[in-house]
């Protein structure tokens, strides 16, 4: 795989320990899942306050790791389709640039084909494609409804299974509980504090943009390079 600058680049593998190991390049910054998190937490037996990312850095994070999907989408002639996008899989460097790694589940569609069955469903519950999960058919699509799932957990502060169980609660589908409140009652409190209201506004129209990458139908759903610019274009829209 040709290089990317957020795809966590793999430099070789060490045969000198018992187990082969890849080595990478170095992530400083660690996991997007560890820094994500906004509520304090106990680690080695210390309370450390995390405080929440700013907006404008998860946008930024938002939109490398679209590029990122594009370019396995596009670059090459066998399509690769990732199957596990989510935060445990992205890395930040000591720049907080995004790198997208953990390809053990990837697959590549072959030439000329426009999708690939597999024998069983693999990904992460909530951010697995329905469509995907009944018929087997692997296609860009299914990359795409799982960075939907990503960007809402991103844009909200909550995990999609939480937004999925709040949903249930309230008797509807996730698609029409969001679309049916504000902006103010999805987003995580500590997230909007002393936010701006063109902030909120990118807020909301990275929610809208998620839930289109979650449609069911997955030929309603844009393609990774088409979010890629419609992200820039809300990044765009506060300056």
């Amino acid at each position: 795989m040709s290089p990317h600058n957020n795809i966590l680049r793999l430099i070789g593998c060490c045969l000198e320990t018992q187990i082969p190991t890849l080595v990478y390049e170095s992530a400083a910054n660690g996991s997007l899942a560890y820094r994500w998190e906004v509520s304090n937490s106990s680690l080695n037996g210390e309370q450390q306050q995390r405080k929440p990312m700013a907006w404008q850095s998860k946008l930024k994070i938002a939109r490398e790791i679209a590029h990122a999907i594009a370019y396995l989408h596009t670059a090459f002639s066998r399509p690769i389709i990732h199957r596990d996008i989510k935060q445990g899989n992205i890395f930040l460097d000591e720049h907080d640039v995004a790198k997208l790694t953990d390809f053990s589940q990837s697959i590549s569609i072959p030439e000329d084909e426009t999708h690939i069955v597999d024998k069983h469903v693999v990904g992460t519950l909530g951010f697995v494609c329905p469509y995907y999960g009944t018929t087997l058919r692997i296609t860009e699509k299914i990359d795409v409804f799982s960075f939907g799932s990503f960007l809402l957990e991103l844009t909200t502060g909550q995990r999609i299974y939480h937004l999925v169980e709040t949903a249930y609660d309230e008797g509807v589908e996730l698609e029409d509980y969001i679309e049916n409140v504000t902006i103010n009652e999805i987003v995580n409190v500590a997230i909007q504090a002393g936010e701006r209201g063109a902030v909120v506004e990118q807020q909301a129209q990275a929610v809208k943009l998620a839930l289109l990458c979650r449609a069911k139908d997955p030929e309603k759903r844009p393609n990774m390079v088409d979010v890629t610019k419609e992200l820039r274009k809300i990044e765009r829209s506060v300056l």
